[in-house]
């Protein structure tokens, strides 16, 4: 068996933060809250579902330019300034968290011009054998197939889902292979994708269902002879121009050059973020669970 765990690691930044009392703080009086958070996360992930891998992906560039060139609209409504806009109190503990992952040996990988997103697409699909990805972010479900499932976690550690082929038919009655597509037609305002006008989930999942790709619905939409209701062709042709655009954006990278990091557990480092951070047992628990002696 050779299960490698993929996580996204911005998002388990985010949940830890906002989902964690603030009132876990250093010494200095700063929050760590998300620190404590992510790490325990990861243990309990960890202990549940043994991977003999962990990789943690990272936004090297939370908005690429190429993906803002296909959609302008991308994230668009997120940024503040030049960059996205993170809390002071997130914003310190990141290179904190980083630092508590590389301890226990945990590589975190990200790509110049990329998301964590297309990281976890290039890692599970280079992987032989099973793969978990890690996530609260419904995009992902993209990457679910015979061997990949994701956990997802946007209700909690607890109590997630476990989001395969089959949960997928069930919830949204689409084909193995078309979630891409669906969200497309759906949208997404979170992340500033309008989706088709008019088209809400379930036709989106009807067409998906009906059709084997968009530009086949589009064929249908400008064919006078296909049995599309006349409201549905109309909104189709009205999205032609953002359809496949809107496509490239939604899909992950799947080919991704990853760098080969090989994670050193460091004990002495455990340590002294441990007592750096006021991290109570909380990091030392994650290196148990990854069999570190500390």
């Amino acid at each position: 068996m050779n299960k490698l765990l993929a996580c996204d690691t911005p998002y388990l930044c985010f949940r830890s933060y906002f989902g964690v009392p603030r009132s876990f703080v250093n010494s200095d009086g700063h929050p760590v809250n998300a620190v404590r958070g992510v790490c325990a996360t990861l243990a309990a992930l960890v202990e549940k579902y043994s991977p003999d891998r962990v990789l943690c992906a990272w936004d090297e560039d939370w908005r690429p330019a190429w993906r803002v060139a296909l959609v302008p609209s991308y994230k668009a409504h997120r940024v503040a300034g030049e960059g996205e806009e993170v809390e002071e109190d997130l914003a310190r503990q990141l290179p904190w968290i980083r630092e508590a992952l590389a301890a226990v040996g945990l590589p975190v990988v990200g790509v110049a011009d990329y998301e964590a997103d297309d990281v976890l697409g290039s890692a599970v699909s280079c992987h032989d054998g099973e793969s978990l990805v890690a996530t609260g972010d419904r995009d992902l479900f993209q990457l679910v197939n015979e061997t990949t499932r994701v956990v997802y976690l946007v209700r909690s550690v607890a109590n997630h889902d476990l989001v395969d082929l089959d949960w997928l038919a069930e919830k949204f009655g689409i084909p193995a292979g078309r979630y891409v597509d669906f969200a497309v037609l759906r949208g997404d305002p979170s992340d500033g994708l309008p989706g088709a006008k008019g088209i809400g989930e379930r036709t989106a999942a009807r067409l998906v269902a009906d059709y084997p790709s968009l530009s086949a619905m589009l064929a249908a939409a400008a064919d006078p002879s296909s049995e599309l209701k006349p409201s549905i062709r109309r909104n189709l042709l009205a999205a032609a121009d953002y359809l496949e655009p809107a496509r490239r954006v939604v899909a992950t990278a799947n080919t991704l050059h990853l760098p080969d990091v090989r994670g050193v557990p460091d004990e002495a480092t455990v340590e002294r973020l441990t007592k750096e951070l006021s991290l109570g047992s909380t990091l030392t628990k994650l290196a148990a669970a990854l069999g570190v002696r500390t």
